[in-house]
């Protein structure tokens, strides 16, 4: 059987949403969903969702885990539980025609400007070098390059016709 830190990360990507239950070398076990797969650690991040109770996230270290077994298969609407958790109130409440055309709007913008731009399902994919993910915002872009990653928020919050809010907070 493969190791799980020798497991390609398309596999792990795979059991994103699913409720699984992850055995620890020491034979713990958590359960929860997949919120997603650290592609270079191998760890993998649970979300567990209790009702009225607050969501707790838990962490499990790649070189810990022995085995994953799922044990129920994720839906659209627990995807959609999983995102409303961690996406600013402002995105949830946008339709998918409203962020495909917020997406479209930018993408022309970068283009525009002269900026190599192309879309890999809803995320905006920048010279290999940046993401920008739904709402598309500032605060929504995404690299390790911080000189881009600056001049591609300045560029975004200067879309004509976006109303962008303002973010302090900038991923990498």
């Amino acid at each position: 059987m493969l190791q799980w830190s020798a497991r390609s990360p398309q596999l792990w990507h795979e059991l994103v949403n699913h409720e699984v239950c992850v055995t620890s070398r020491d034979q713990q076990r958590f359960e929860g969903r997949v919120f997603t797969v650290d592609p270079v650690s191998a760890s993998v991040v649970l979300l567990s969702v209790q009702e009225n109770e607050r969501p707790s996230v838990r962490g499990i270290l790649g070189h810990a885990v022995t085995d994953v077994q799922i044990l129920r298969r994720g839906t659209e609407e627990t995807e959609r539980q999983m995102k409303s958790i961690f996406l600013p109130d402002r995105a949830q409440i946008l339709s998918a025609e409203e962020l495909k055309s917020r997406r479209e709007s930018l993408r022309l913008w970068l283009e525009k400007n002269r900026v190599p731009v192309t879309e890999d399902g809803e995320i905006l994919r920048v010279a290999n070098a940046l993401t920008i993910s739904a709402p598309y915002r500032p605060g929504d872009c995404s690299s390790a390059n911080e000189i881009i990653l600056a001049r591609i928020q300045s560029l975004v919050q200067s879309t004509p016709g976006a109303e962008h809010t303002p973010q302090s907070q900038t991923h990498q």
